[in-house]
C-alpha cells in the first residue's frame, strides 16, 4: 500500500522519549534533535498534536530538555520513575501513550509513532483497523521490532540518516553540543 502524504492531512506524532533517547545513546552515544526530527517527519502536513512521554530521574534535571521540547512544539506528558522496596525501577508509559493514540485517532489522519518497541504492535493494529489511520512508525532500525516495522504502512529508518537527528557533546570539558550534520549515505 502506497502511503499518502498531502499538505491537508492532519497528523499526530507520539513518542516514547525513553526508547528513542536510549537507542542514539547505545547506538551512537548521542542525544536526539526531536524538534528537528518532528519537523522532518510531519513533512509539510497539518500537525494537530505532537507528545512526548518522559519518565523524570531521580535527580530530577530534566527541565531545560522539556524546555527545548517545549520550543520545538512538543507537548510532554511526565512520570516519575518508579523505585520498589526491592530497588527494582520501572519506567514506561506504553499504555498512556496508546490511550492518547486512540483518543486523537477519530480527529487525524495519520498517526506518528517515533518508537521501536513491539509492545505497540497491537495499537498500530488498532488505529488501521478500527480508525482507518495511516500509522508511520519511527525508529532506529537496529533496535526496532521487526513486527513493529511489518504491522506500519510505512518504516522511516533512522539509522539510515543517523546525523541528521543526533546532538553530540562537542568536548568533555566544555559540555557544549554539537549537532551533527551530514548523511551517513555515501
Amino acid at each position: 500500500m502506497a502511503v499518502i502524504k498531502h499538505k491537508h492531512q492532519r497528523v499526530a506524532v507520539f513518542i516514547d522519549t525513553q526508547n528513542i533517547y536510549h537507542s542514539a545513546k547505545n547506538l551512537y552515544k548521542a542525544k536526539v534533535n526531536f524538534g528537528k526530527l518532528v519537523e522532518d517527519v510531519v513533512a509539510g502536513r497539518k500537525l494537530i498534536r505532537a507528545q512526548a512521554y518522559v519518565i523524570t530521574s531521580e535527580a530530577g534535571d530534566e527541565q531545560s530538555f522539556f524546555e527545548a521540547l517545549g520550543k520545538a512544539g512538543i507537548e510532554t506528558k511526565t512520570k516519575d520513575l518508579q523505585v520498589f522496596s526491592s530497588g527494582a525501577k520501572k519506567a514506561d508509559w506504553d499504555v498512556g501513550l496508546a490511550v492518547d493514540a486512540l483518543t486523537v485517532a477519530p480527529k487525524v489522519d495519520t498517526v506518528i509513532l517515533i518508537a521501536g518497541d513491539g509492545d505497540f504492535v497491537p495499537l498500530v493494529d488498532a488505529l488501521k483497523i478500527q480508525y482507518a489511520c495511516q500509522v508511520e512508525v519511527v525508529s532506529f532500525g537496529r533496535s526496532t521490532s521487526s513486527k513493529l516495522r511489518e504491522v506500519a504502512d510505512e518504516f522511516i529508518d533512522l539509522d539510515e540518516d543517523y546525523k541528521k537527528y543526533l546532538i553530540r557533546p562537542k568536548s568533555r570539558r566544555g559540555g557544549k553540543l554539537q549537532i551533527i550534520k551530514g548523511s551517513s549515505k555515501k
